[in-house]
Parts: C-alpha cells; sequence; structure tokens
C-alpha cells in the first residue's frame, strides 16, 4: 500500500470514527447548556461549564435509588449467568450426544427469537405466576432478575461451549483419579480456566442489562425499584422535553458502564474469538 493510499484509508477512519463519536459530543456538550443556549446551536461548546444540570438531573432521577437498583440486578444477573450457563456447557460438552447436541441447538435456535415478539406472552404468563402460584414475577427485583436469567443464558452457554472444548480431558480425569467429586472438578479445575471467557460474557451481559430499558419498563412499575434507563424517563414529557436535564442524565447513564468496559475491554475479542473458534 503506498502513501497515498495509506493516507486516504487513514482520513476515512477518522471521519468514520467522527460519525460514530459524534452523538457523545452532542450528549456531553448539551448537559452544560441551559434550554436557551442549547436551542442556538446544538452543536457549539457551552459557554461555561458548569455541574448544576447534573445536580438537577441526579436529584429529579433520584440517580442513588436507582444506581442502587441498576447495580443489584445486574451483578446478581450476571453472576447467576455465569454459575449456570458454565455448569451447563461444561456437561453439554463432556456429555457428547444426541441429547446434549439437540440441547445446544435449542440453546443457540433461541438466540434468532426477536424479544419483541415474546414480550407480551411473557408479561401474560408472569402474571399468572403471579396470581397462581403466589410467587411475585411483576414489579419486583427478583422477578426482572429471572427473566434477565432466561435472555441471557443462550448467549452464554454458545460462548462457553466453544471455550470448554479447549480444555483437556486428561486433567478433569487425573483429578476424578485422585478422589475429586464431579462438583470439585468443575469449580477447582474447570472454572478457573475460563477465566477470559467468563470475562467476556461478565462484559457483555452488564452492558446488555445495564442499559437495558425495554424489560424494566415492562417488568417494574413502582418508581422505588426502577434502574436507570427507566429514571431518564422523567425528562421526556408529553409536551415537553428537558434536554438538557436528559443529556445530563444519560451521561451519568453511561458513565459506569464505560469505566468498566475500559478496565476489561481487552478480554472482550480474546475471550468472543476463542469461544466461537474452538
Amino acid at each position: 500500500m503506498n502513501r497515498t493510499s495509506r493516507t486516504s484509508l487513514g482520513t476515512l477512519l477518522v471521519l468514520v470514527a467522527l460519525a460514530f463519536l459524534s452523538p457523545i459530543y452532542l450528549m456531553l456538550v448539551n448537559s452544560f447548556k441551559d434550554r436557551a443556549e442549547l436551542y442556538r446551536n446544538a452543536l457549539a461548546l457551552p459557554e461555561s461549564f458548569s455541574f448544576q444540570y447534573y445536580a438537577k438531573a441526579m436529584d429529579k432521577m433520584n440517580f442513588m435509588t436507582a444506581f442502587g437498583n441498576s447495580l443489584f440486578i445486574t451483578i446478581v444477573s450476571v453472576a447467576i449467568v455465569v454459575v449456570l450457563a458454565s455448569m451447563t456447557s461444561w456437561m453439554l460438552v463432556r456429555t457428547d450426544n444426541r441429547l446434549s447436541r439437540i440441547i445446544f441447538l435449542v440453546f443457540v435456535s433461541t438466540m434468532l427469537i426477536p424479544f419483541q415478539t415474546l414480550m407480551m406472552p411473557l408479561m401474560q404468563v408472569m402474571d399468572w405466576i403471579g396470581g397462581a402460584l403466589h410467587i411475585p414475577m411483576l414489579n419486583t427485583r427478583g422477578g426482572l432478575i429471572y427473566m434477565n436469567v432466561g435472555f441471557h443464558a443462550s448467549m452464554a452457554v454458545f460462548l462457553y461451549h466453544g471455550f470448554i472444548k479447549s480444555v483437556p480431558i486428561a486433567l478433569e480425569e487425573a483429578a476424578t483419579l485422585d478422589g475429586c467429586s464431579k462438583f470439585g472438578v468443575f469449580w477447582r479445575i474447570v472454572f478457573p480456566m475460563l477465566k477470559t471467557i467468563t470475562i467476556t460474557v461478565a462484559i457483555l451481559d452488564v452492558i446488555a442489562m445495564w442499559n437495558d430499558y425495554l424489560l424494566p419498563s415492562l417488568t417494574l412499575s413502582d418508581k422505588a425499584l426502577r434502574t436507570i434507563p427507566l429514571s431518564t424517563f422523567y425528562f421526556f414529557g408529553e409536551f415537553t422535553i428537558q434536554w438538557n436535564l436528559a443529556m445530563a442524565g444519560l451521561t451519568l447513564t453511561i458513565i459506569p458502564v464505560v469505566i468498566f468496559y475500559m478496565f476489561a475491554q481487552k478480554y472482550i475479542i480474546k475471550g468472543i474469538a476463542a469461544g466461537a473458534v474452538k
């Protein structure tokens, strides 16, 4: 590739990067403006950088309560997905027969079903469970966690399944000969070797659950249970939208997941490639 081609390619990549980053720029600069300044020129830098709109947004969102709800729901959901999906994948790989292959294909096929086609029947079933079995599923954090696990388990099983194939079975056989139980073989030998794919699954699920709006909006109605994405709904009224407060609220929403991603991003491509190819 000659110098002209490299320059053209570099320029194209910069333009594409700017196009992708432009919404972030608009969100950040407009979160510091009042409504009049925002409507004058949404692209310009703010006249002053004051965090007063962030304070107002936090107060109106009830940010700390919403943050606690999101944190609890996300951590518990991801932990359950990791434990159940890793154990399920291990058994499917080591029990290599027709039934295990069919079960794995069922997991993979459910990844192709859009959530929008299931959301109304799902809510009806959850309501029936609450009424008939007296197990509260709607308007509870436990019910949302239960549904999160169900919707994210398939992708986790798919990724774990491919990665576990690379784990030498001889290690498990040696541990069994030494008197280790089935449970001990998995948690002492296999699971520690799944660190890369576990972090990858955790990152993908944390991002998806933290930013999810549709499922919590269908499940949670109590204001005290709302997650951060739901709390930003306060800024979008029927007749008016508080854009500056909304931009500040959205910035507060993405900061935690961006920080988490920055610390764990190196595992994503490595884990996905290993899980999908091996």
